[in-house]
C-alpha cells in the first residue's frame, strides 16, 4: 500500500505560489525601471526642444531698430567733388535697440556691416566704432573717423575717401564702450568713395549683422539730390 506522506501537496502549492509572486514582483520593478528610463527620456528631449526653440527665437528677432530718419550728405557742385551729376557722399543710419531687447555689441570684432548698391556689393566694410564721446552731428563724427583712421578724408570737403567704409558713433550715450545698449542711440555712417557714391534713384542697403541675434537690414532708394542735405526716409 503506497504512503502519501501528510501535507506534501499544500507544501508545493506553497512553494509555486511564492515563486510566482517573486517573479511577478521582479516583472513590476523591470517595468518600473522601463517606465522611470522612458519618461526620464523625454523629460529630456522636452527640455532639448525648449532649448532649442528659445535659441531660435532670439536667433530670429533682431535686437535693432531703426531709431529716425535716415539722412545723407548730399552733393550737388563741382565744389563737392561731383561735376555733373548730384551724389551722395556719405549716408547715416540711426539705429537703437528695441523695447526690451538684449545689448548689441558693435565692437569691430563682433559685427559686420553688408552694403549693397545698384553697382557695388560689399561682404563688410565695418571699420568699428569711433572712440570719442557722443557727437551731435555727422559732421563731427566724420571729423572722428578721419583721426581714428577709419577714412583718409572728410566726403564733404571734395575729397573723396579711397575706399568705401562704414562706422558707427553714438549720438546719446550712457558710457564709452562699444555696446549698444537700452537706452542709447547709434548711426551706423557710410562713407563712400568717388566710383561708389550712389546717385538718384539707386537703391542702396546696408546690413548689420551683429555675432549673435538677427541682423538689421535698412533699405531706401536715393531720392533726387538737390541739397547738401538729404532725407531718405
Amino acid at each position: 500500500m503506497k504512503l502519501q506522506r501528510k501535507g506534501t501537496r499544500h507544501s508545493h502549492r506553497g512553494v509555486i505560489g511564492v515563486e510566482s509572486a517573486i517573479v511577478m514582483i521582479a516583472f513590476v520593478i523591470v517595468a518600473a525601471a522601463l517606465a522611470f528610463v522612458v519618461l526620464n527620456m523625454g523629460f529630456t528631449t522636452s527640455q532639448k526642444a525648449k532649448t532649442t526653440i528659445i535659441a531660435g527665437l532670439e536667433e530670429s528677432g533682431s535686437s535693432m531698430q531703426v531709431a529716425g530718419k535716415v539722412t545723407a550728405v548730399g552733393c550737388t557742385t563741382s565744389a563737392g567733388g561731383c561735376a555733373t551729376t548730384p551724389v551722395l557722399n556719405a549716408t547715416a543710419f540711426p539705429i537703437k535697440i528695441t523695447s526690451g531687447g538684449e545689448a548689441v555689441d558693435l565692437g569691430a570684432s563682433t559685427t559686420a556691416v553688408k552694403y549693397l548698391s545698384n553697382t557695388v556689393e560689399y561682404d563688410d566694410i565695418y571699420s568699428g566704432p569711433i572712440n570719442a564721446a557722443e557727437k551731435r552731428s555727422l559732421s563731427l563724427a566724420l571729423t572722428e573717423a578721419i583721426n581714428s583712421g577709419y577714412i583718409a578724408s572728410h566726403p564733404t570737403t571734395g575729397n573723396s575717401p579711397n575706399a568705401t567704409s562704414a562706422f558707427i558713433y553714438w549720438s546719446v550715450q550712457t558710457n564709452t564702450n562699444a555696446i549698444l545698449d537700452q537706452g542709447e542711440h547709434a548711426v551706423l555712417t557710410i562713407a563712400y568713395k568717388a566710383a561708389d557714391r550712389p546717385a538718384a534713384l539707386d537703391t542702396i542697403r546696408a546690413e548689420i549683422i551683429p555675432a549673435t541675434g538677427a541682423s538689421l537690414s535698412v533699405e531706401r532708394q536715393v531720392p533726387t539730390i538737390t541739397t547738401s542735405v538729404v532725407d531718405l526716409g
